[in-house]
C-alpha cells in the first residue's frame, strides 16, 4: 500500500505550486506552511538539491473533526503535500495518504474523517 497519492504535473515547479495551492483551496484546505527543501539544505549544509517544496496543508472543519476524536491527532497534522522537480525537468505532486498515516490509530471514527480527507486530497491531484 503506498503512503502518498501522486501525479506529474504538465507545466512548470512555479506553476505546480500555484495550481495545487488554489485546488486545496477548492477543496477546503489551507497553506499553514510552505518550506522550501532546495533553500533550507542550501543554507543550513551548502549542498545543492532539486526543487522540491512541502507544503502544509490544512482542512480547518476535518482537522476540528479529527482533533475531537483523538487529541494527539495534531502529531500528524497537517497533511504534507510535495512538489518536486525531477532533474529531467518533470514535476510531481504528490498528498500524503492520510488513511495509510493513521492506520496504527485504533478509532473508527478519526478512520472515517481520514477517508473523507484522503478523498478530498486525491480530488485536488487527478485535478492538476
Amino acid at each position: 500500500m503506498s503512503y502518498h497519492i501522486t501525479t506529474t504535473y504538465n507545466g512548470t515547479f512555479e506553476e505546480a505550486i500555484e495550481t495545487v495551492t488554489a485546488e486545496l483551496k477548492n477543496e477546503g484546505f489551507g497553506v499553514l506552511t510552505d518550506i522550501d527543501i532546495k533553500e533550507t539544505l542550501k543554507k543550513k549544509l551548502d549542498v545543492d538539491f532539486k526543487k522540491y517544496r512541502i507544503l502544509g496543508a490544512c482542512n480547518p472543519g476535518m482537522a476540528y473533526q479529527a482533533l475531537q476524536s483523538e487529541d494527539k491527532i495534531g502529531t500528524m497534522l497537517p497533511c504534507n503535500v510535495i512538489v518536486e522537480e525531477h532533474e529531467d525537468g518533470t514535476v510531481e505532486i504528490s498528498a500524503v495518504d492520510p488513511l495509510v498515516s493513521m492506520q496504527a490509530i485504533e478509532n473508527e471514527e478519526l478512520k472515517t474523517i481520514a477517508t473523507k480527507v484522503r478523498e478530498l486530497l486525491a480530488s485536488v491531484i487527478e485535478r492538476v
